[in-house]
């Protein structure tokens, strides 16, 4: 376990000087990820949030505690088994380093230089020749082979000191290129945008727009990429009769909008978190796809990101849609690095596998025959429009509230379409139409409220939504796979007496 202790320390001290990404737990988690059955992943996003990627880490590095273990059981026997488990693992994590969308041949490098860290930290620690001595009481057969303990301590402190100066570096490492990243981010002047999102409406209540702190981040990178803008380019590429390629400065050169869209996720459960509304800055994106020139037969673009990840998005839906995005700021700033800084694509009235690629770097425009986009590969539908729903926030499920006048309030949506009507419904009692606040446009949620005079017990409440194509959110629940939830949102209080 010290032995692979160091290498694991050096092989990240590596990764953080050259590529994060590269580092062997990482590239091992994605892998994971990847091979992750889709009903798992849900479940994970379901029930751990933003905490599953740290404890997916967790569970990496103590499965390869226990499997250190295990080598250094075989290694004390017999040296060479000990070798042979080290360079399967070296092996192992240099196969899930390579297997990366975006790896390239450096980025085995980590995991070379710590399989070979930590087959020699073994060798230094089984090195002596042993102290041969007949154990207590035998005289006869063959001697006991024992290391010299005080050679071992000795060697076992200067690897655990070697270990945490690696492991130290490693964290300085990522500490100075966050801090980069970081100064490159504030030094980002956005232009104002020529043609700005219209005021909001009066009359809504707190948090109709969601702060960039409090915005859902759902995505399968491990570690946050953080993009050198001086290096950064957009290239667009594929089906165009004039590939395009552009540096961030050029891409802010261009004529940008503003605008307060509505962002949510296909693993969203029916009132469920992972929603939000901010206000987006980016350039639009049809205009640029036309001046590329779009070849005949075209009807996807596959947007990839820094890390690898690929997002298909119906051509028709890009072109026809007219607020599809290039974003690069976000609620007045420049995105977050959590959101995909410097930029990310944005497409409103579809789900976020299917429109709105973060960190972005390339546009492939292609077909749906040729490209299957990396949650199409994993079963989810190609095409994803968002679905109607509606999500009862106040009262709280499972609280209990006072008897008498009891507010009832949330959020409804149908990017695109719009929301006419939202029905709240007490118990059995008939269906009642809620108050929705104004919205700017229809590619945002809808603040609903009503008011209820509450008594005391055990009550449920439920809520449903209809679009303005006359369309009623379907009761029947399904779940998020492989197109979006459904069904009505229900909870239940107890009214206090």
């Amino acid at each position: 376990m010290l032995a692979a202790a160091a290498g694991t320390a050096a092989a990240e001290l590596v990764a953080a000087l050259t590529n994060p990404a590269a580092g062997p737990i990482v590239a091992v988690g994605g892998v994971v990820i990847d091979a992750t059955p889709t009903a798992v992943k849900e479940f994970a996003v379901r029930t751990f949030g933003t905490a599953d990627k740290p404890l997916l880490l967790t569970g990496i590095a103590v499965a390869l505690a226990a499997a250190a273990a295990t080598i250094g059981v075989l290694a004390a026997r017999r040296r060479r088994h000990g070798l042979i488990g080290v360079a399967l693992f070296a092996a192992l994590g240099t196969a899930a380093a390579l297997s990366r969308p975006a790896a390239t041949g450096p980025d085995c490098t980590p995991t070379l230089l710590g399989g070979a860290v930590t087959a020699v930290a073994l060798h230094l620690l089984n090195r002596r020749p042993p102290v041969e001595r007949a154990p207590a009481g035998l005289s006869t057969g063959r001697p006991a082979r024992l290391l010299d303990r005080r050679t071992f301590l000795a060697t076992a402190a200067l690897i655990c000191a070697g270990t945490a100066a690696a492991a130290g570096g490693a964290v300085a490492a990522r500490r100075a290129r966050g801090s980069a990243s970081a100064r490159d981010r504030s030094a980002v002047r956005l232009p104002a945008p020529s043609d700005p999102a219209p005021p909001l409406p009066a009359g809504q209540e707190p948090g109709f727009v969601t702060a960039n702190a409090d915005f859902y981040r759902v995505d399968t990178a491990l570690t946050v990429p953080r993009v050198d803008l001086d290096s950064w380019r957009l290239r667009i590429r594929g089906m165009v009769e004039r590939p395009l390629t552009l540096s961030f400065p050029q891409l802010l050169a261009r004529p940008l909008i503003e605008r307060h869209i509505t962002l949510n996720c296909v693993s969203n459960e029916v009132g469920g978190p992972y929603i939000g509304t901010a206000r987006w800055l980016g350039v639009p994106l049809a205009p640029l796809l036309r001046e590329a020139g779009i070849a005949p037969g075209a009807d996807q673009v596959v947007a990839r990101s820094v890390d690898g990840m690929s997002i298909g998005t119906p051509l028709t839906t890009v072109l026809d849609v007219r607020d599809v995005m290039l974003a690069v700021g976000m609620n007045g700033e420049p995105l977050p690095f959590e959101h995909g800084f410097p930029v990310r694509m944005l497409t409103p009235g579809v789900y976020g596998y299917a429109g709105a690629c973060k960190w972005l770097t390339t546009l492939e425009v292609t077909t749906f025959d040729a490209v299957d986009a990396y949650w199409v590969q994993r079963g989810w539908a190609p095409r994803a429009p968002v679905k109607t729903a509606a999500r009862i926030d106040r009262p709280a499920p499972l609280t209990s509230p006072a008897a008498g006048p009891l507010p009832i309030a949330g959020v409804a949506w149908a990017q695109g379409r719009g929301i006419a009507q939202v029905e709240v419904q007490i118990d059995d009692e008939p269906w009642r139409a809620a108050e929705l606040l104004p919205v700017p446009s229809t590619e945002t949620w809808v603040q609903w409220r009503t008011t209820w005079t509450a008594t005391p017990g055990l009550h449920t409440i439920r809520v449903r939504a209809t679009d303005r194509t006359g369309a009623v959110q379907p009761e029947l629940r399904s779940t998020p796979f492989p197109d979006g939830a459904t069904g009505w949102h229900t909870i239940s209080v107890t009214v206090a007496g």
